[in-house]
């Protein structure tokens, strides 16, 4: 039985087998419909969501599959009342798979310990695999590879997007360099570029982090972005952090050190006027919805790997 916790405990042949599998069931989703027949896909929210309830719930519809949405907040193990681990093992024997949406990454190992199905991390505090294998489908389309791009990460260094980033784009070849606020609060953790250094040297790609952000942006491919203010971040520090943040601000003149023809990418939900201006997310050169629409297919590529119904 597998899981899918981080893309740093995926190989790089496994971050391949799902992305082309997510590309034929984009491609040729009929061929997926009776696919997750009888099954069930327990969805366990602590964190709010749009794009990750409604991509996974409706992939399971569309593969003849059923989602049930778990709020934690009105449950027994949101309360308090029951452990994690009873709560998982109990619904091991109801259900086919089980992904969560949470703050706490510890709370997500805890919960493939003790679960005899297959656990999917929607996003914790540490990591956000499904959304960098959807990034990584959409590059690719838009680009034809992934291997030898340069991937210019603009903004908040120390988050789950921008780790996750570097753990799929270093492990597929691809040239990432991150431009954040120097400072162990802004940038990426020292183990995590560690560890990227050693994909890097292995797959042809290279990792490059900076406090300039015109050198991390020179000839990029791909121009990313998140937001300033994630789940747990106090809203007390939010006038501190734009200030901060601000001369990372993707923008017209900042996207021109990168190549004619680069994309941009948010993960999204995005404030204009923070990390991107409304002229570059909403300008020819975005990607976000596509982007976005892969949450999709790249989590039934997930689901179907993990439970063997591909």
């Amino acid at each position: 039985m597998e899981h899918l916790i981080s893309l740093k405990k995926w190989s790089p042949e496994k971050i391949r087998e799902v992305l082309d599998l997510a590309k034929d069931v984009k491609s040729n989703p009929a061929k997926y419909q009776d696919a997750m027949a009888r099954k069930t896909l327990l969805m366990i929210f602590e964190k709010p969501s749009l794009r990750t309830r409604l991509s996974f719930e409706a992939g399971m519809t569309q593969m003849g599959g059923h989602a049930i949405y778990y709020n934690t907040s009105t449950s027994p193990m949101g309360s308090g009342k029951e452990s994690i681990s009873d709560s998982v093992k109990t619904a091991s024997r109801f259900v086919d798979v089980i992904m969560a949406r949470l703050f706490k990454h510890q709370d997500l190992l805890e919960m493939a310990d003790y679960a005899t199905v297959p656990v999917i991390n929607a996003l914790t505090d540490d990591s956000h695999p499904c959304q960098i294998l959807a990034d990584l489908q959409a590059i690719e389309e838009k680009k034809g590879k992934l291997a030898g791009l340069k991937l210019a990460y603009l903004g908040d260094g120390f988050n789950n997007v921008t780790h996750s980033l570097m753990f799929g784009g270093t492990k597929m070849g691809m040239h990432v360099s991150v431009g954040s606020p120097a400072g162990e609060d802004y940038s990426p953790r020292a183990d995590v570029v560690a560890d990227c250094t050693a994909y890097a040297a292995a797959s042809g790609g290279s990792v490059f982090v900076t406090d300039d952000p015109v050198k991390a942006i020179k000839d990029a491919d791909v121009v990313y972005t998140d937001s300033w203010m994630s789940y747990h971040i106090p809203k007390d520090q939010e006038e501190a952090r734009i200030a901060k943040f601000m001369p990372y601000q993707v923008n017209r003149e900042l996207m021109a050190h990168a190549k004619p023809d680069a994309i941009f990418m948010n993960c999204l939900p995005a404030i204009r006027g923070c990390e991107q201006t409304a002229e570059v997310i909403d300008g020819p050169q975005s990607i976000v919805f596509d982007e976005a629409e892969n949450r999709l297919h790249a989590q039934k590529a997930v689901i179907l790997t993990l439970c063997g119904a591909a």
